[in-house]
């Protein structure tokens, strides 16, 4: 069989009006019925290759049998690689409506566990049963974990230099203060042969005041509906800045209310479990209740994971924001923190953040790291963002960028 023939016929679906012509056989057959179950006019069928769905394109039909849709579960596992999985199981969860059925144990463990089903666990935290939630908490468990073998040297290492390079200097005021090492490569140039010697024309060493100051480091995310893998990612996050004893991190979840949970950073799945997704916004009000946690501004990162979407006060919600950069707190706005590309914001706050030099923007959890340690050495967050591409709302004067 011609292979773009066969790759059409997959996609279609089958049926007289295909175009294709061609019949699938064995493991094409039952991966076509997988498609067909979740994408096609009629329940999948085996065979033939689900000759019931619909030509010219596959629509859901997908039945909300728990049995069946665990075992339908099972296949795509067997027949698909893990991001095609992924994509496969939220598109059931959203456009059939199966969310009811991962309250049920077997259902939960016969997913593929990743962000997007971890974040629909956590809206269903509430009406889940006991049993049901114990299965949860495995597949919380096991997605945390992935997380933090992806990102937790990265950010520990970047975080660790960041602040080694902001603790440098080059005035340092004792002989014990000099880093000898770096101010010999520094000077390397000055080297006299017949004194067999370097003459270091600048001094490499560290601020000892600069060192022993603990950065205060603040995450404040929305937990509405919308926000969910960002909240996921936020946790993971912040129980690895949580980890450095360089560091004082705080993490805060809001909707209309306010859960400080810095107290469970040391385990991010309990923490995932003490969210609660869905509700509505109060930006002024987590921001108040943030500004009580920073004591050393100048030493602080507060960084505002949300869609800017505000049900408070918005007035004072951007006059809070601005008390804290003119108090020196490094104000960093995070429209999401996650994979998922162009987020939905409100365009309004952004561009009034923007005007007052705080810029909005989206962030990839591989770029993160980075963002944390431009974020300690007090570079420009605003040229970070537009070296990444990420700029959401432009600068006064300035053209706008897109979302990444």
């Amino acid at each position: 069989m011609d292979e773009r023939l066969r790759r059409w016929r997959l996609v279609l679906g089958g049926g007289e009006a295909d175009g294709t012509g061609c019949a699938l056989q064995g493991g094409d057959a039952a991966m076509d019925g997988a498609l067909a179950a979740l994408y096609g006019g009629q329940e999948g069928q085996g065979g033939q290759g689900g000759q019931g769905g619909r030509s010219g394109g596959r629509e859901g039909g997908l039945g909300a049998s728990a049995p069946r849709v665990a075992r339908w579960l099972g296949d795509i596992r067997t027949y698909f690689p893990s991001t095609v999985v992924q994509v496969m199981q939220k598109d059931a969860i959203e456009r059939l409506d199966l969310s009811r059925l991962l309250l049920e144990p077997e259902m939960l463990e016969a997913v593929e566990p990743d962000v997007h089903l971890v974040g629909t666990l956590l809206a269903l935290n509430r009406v889940m049963p006991d049993q049901a939630r114990e299965s949860a908490r495995a597949v919380v468990a096991t997605v945390v974990r992935r997380l933090e073998r992806r990102l937790a040297q990265k950010t520990r290492a970047a975080v660790t230099g960041a602040l080694d390079r902001s603790a440098r200097t080059h005035r340092p005021k004792r002989v014990a203060d000099i880093d000898w090492d770096r101010t010999i490569r520094a000077n390397l140039r000055n080297y006299l042969p017949e004194k067999n010697t370097v003459v270091p024309s600048r001094l490499v060493g560290y601020a000892r005041r600069q060192r022993a100051v603990q950065r205060e480091i603040v995450l404040c995310v929305d937990q509405s509906g919308s926000m969910a893998a960002s909240v996921v990612y936020s946790s993971v996050f912040g129980a690895v800045l949580a980890s450095m004893r360089s560091l004082r991190t705080s993490l805060v979840v809001f909707d209309t209310a306010v859960v400080d949970l810095t107290d469970q950073l040391h385990d991010p799945v309990e923490l995932l479990f003490g969210t609660q997704l869905g509700g509505g916004t109060d930006i002024n009000r987590a921001l108040a209740y943030s500004q009580g946690l920073i004591t050393r501004p100048t030493e602080s990162i507060f960084i505002l994971i949300s869609d800017l979407y505000e049900g408070g006060i918005r007035q004072e919600m951007l006059r809070r924001v601005a008390a804290m950069t003119q108090a020196g707190v490094q104000v960093i706005v995070l429209l999401a923190l996650s994979d998922e590309g162009a987020p939905f914001y409100d365009h309004e706050n952004a561009a009034a953040l923007a005007a007052m030099g705080v810029p909005a923007f989206a962030c990839t959890p591989d770029a993160f790291p980075d963002l944390m340690a431009a974020a300690i050495e007090r570079h420009s967050i605003t040229r970070w963002a537009e070296r990444q591409g990420a700029l959401s709302a432009p600068p006064p004067g300035g053209e706008p960028g897109t979302t990444g």
